[in-house]
């Protein structure tokens, strides 16, 4: 039974990174798009995906990586989750120079390319804190507040960032994808008490 219940969820979790993958390639609005800019727009149906797994991971809700080993997993997830940013703001810097810049600037005429630049240094600044954790010495709930706040910033601008988009995503997918984020995201916040004035200590 238990071993069943596996493979439903490790199924489940593929077709809901699978389905909106598979419906994007058969997008039409790939067609004579240069192969970078498709690299690019994939890149952050990548990082999308990612954001869904990495609740799933700190609540150990995935069969066989629960507690520290999903922990593990989640930190190599998030280089992951930064790399698939850079690619993505990368090519898209190959493809129109003049667009990421007036977006980096916050003075881009189109509000999800905001919302993205926003995402996009919480993903980075996320990063940033958890390589430098035990340099700053931030005590436990210090650290799982901060992380989450800037977990909150991420999910929220990636997710109107996605939603303001008409573009390679298809609708469906894209607004079930965004669902799950939130849904997983409020889960784990829930669940780990990020906000009570005692929290367990990590090892």
């Amino acid at each position: 039974m238990r071993r069943l219940r596996a493979i439903l969820i490790w199924s489940a979790l593929a077709a809901v990174i699978l389905v909106p993958l598979a419906a994007a390639a058969a997008s039409p609005l790939l067609q004579w798009r240069q192969p970078v800019y498709i690299a690019a727009g994939f890149a952050g149906i990548a990082a999308m995906a990612l954001l869904l797994v990495q609740p799933l991971l700190v609540g150990g809700y995935l069969p066989g990586l629960a507690s520290l080993r999903g922990r593990k997993v989640h930190r190599r997830v998030g280089v992951a989750l930064v790399a698939a940013v850079v690619i993505h703001v990368g090519g898209l810097w190959i493809t129109s120079p003049p667009d990421v810049i007036d977006a980096l600037l916050f003075r881009s005429p189109t509000p999800f390319s905001l919302w993205g630049v926003i995402a996009m240094w919480a993903v980075f600044a996320a990063a940033l804190i958890a390589f430098l954790r035990r340099r700053l010495r931030l005590r436990p709930r210090t650290w799982r507040q901060a992380h989450t706040l800037l977990a909150l910033v991420i999910v929220s601008g990636s997710i109107a960032h996605a939603l303001l988009i008409e573009g390679t995503m298809e609708t469906a997918t894209k607004v079930g994808l965004c669902v799950l984020v939130i849904v997983a995201f409020l889960k784990v916040v829930t669940d780990l008490k990020v906000w009570s004035a005692r929290v367990k200590r990590d090892t």
